[in-house]
């Protein structure tokens, strides 16, 4: 299988690349499982001081294979295998929000679901002008369950509420506050390195005591709200509209929903 996620360590500088541009960058079980492996490959590194995620491609995430989870829904061990996939997931997010150095996300592109939760899991974001954010789910029978904390934390009640419910485009020049910087696509690569060159003349020590601090003030344990998210998500699956939703995405056709 080709390599779909890149790690370069520079300069006290991790780098995770997501490389599948001709799929949106769609995240399927082994994609979740290697972006893991960097992300944890940087936390234990005592050179590394900053981790940044970028991606290829005109999208940063489509979110998650759906093609794979339409194989899931098929299964005869169905159950067992949308738990496996949540746990993965669950696995990355947790990674990321506990990392103890700076955490990037720098968008070229739009996010998507399970994409979207990859975003909010990092500390701060930048993106170009042509970025949105939505959360589809609903229009296939599912719920962005494991995204919603996340959401509820960065942004408040308020707007994670449109969002998950509105399964509108939410651009990221109005993004209720997801994203730090917006700037011209032409201008990412050099507010980037701006950035990159702001949090590298900070102590690493300083940083990983802020980030534990911000932790405690808010009172949030995201840790955890993460992982009971997890028995929502399997649920959303395993109803008769997640497959009808599934199916009906991939077929081009708009569903039928069952009115019970």
């Amino acid at each position: 299988m080709p390599e779909h996620v890149k790690i370069e360590i520079n300069a006290g500088v991790a780098t995770i690349t997501l490389d599948r541009p001709e799929k949106r960058n769609a995240l399927r079980r082994e994609i979740i499982q290697r972006l893991l492996e960097c992300v944890r490959e940087a936390a234990s590194s005592e050179s590394v001081r900053l981790l940044i995620i970028k991606a290829t491609g005109k999208v940063f995430c489509a979110g998650m294979d759906l093609g794979q989870m339409q194989e899931r829904a098929e299964s005869e061990d169905s159950g067992e295998e949308w738990k496996i996939d949540s746990q993965v997931y669950c696995d990355l997010l947790t990674a990321l929000v506990q990392i103890q150095i700076p955490t990037v996300a720098c968008l070229q592109g739009p996010a998507l679901a399970g994409g979207v939760g990859l975003v909010l899991a990092c500390d701060i974001v930048i993106a170009s002008e042509n970025t949105f954010f939505m959360l589809p789910e609903p229009m296939r029978g599912i719920t962005a369950a494991m995204v919603t904390p996340l959401l509820l934390h960065r942004i408040g009640a308020g707007p994670a509420t449109y969002m998950l419910l509105s399964n509108e485009r939410i651009p990221a020049s109005r993004s209720y506050g997801i994203c730090h910087a917006v700037v011209p696509p032409a201008d990412l690569d050099t507010r980037l390195q701006a950035l990159q060159d702001s949090i590298m003349s900070g102590s690493k020590s300083a940083f990983a005591i802020t980030k534990s601090h911000i932790s405690a003030s808010t009172g949030c344990d995201l840790a955890t709200q993460l992982q009971d998210s997890m028995s929502v998500s399997a649920q959303a699956r395993a109803t008769p509209d997640a497959r009808e939703g599934l199916s009906a995405f991939l077929e081009k056709r708009q569903p039928s929903w069952q009115t019970s």
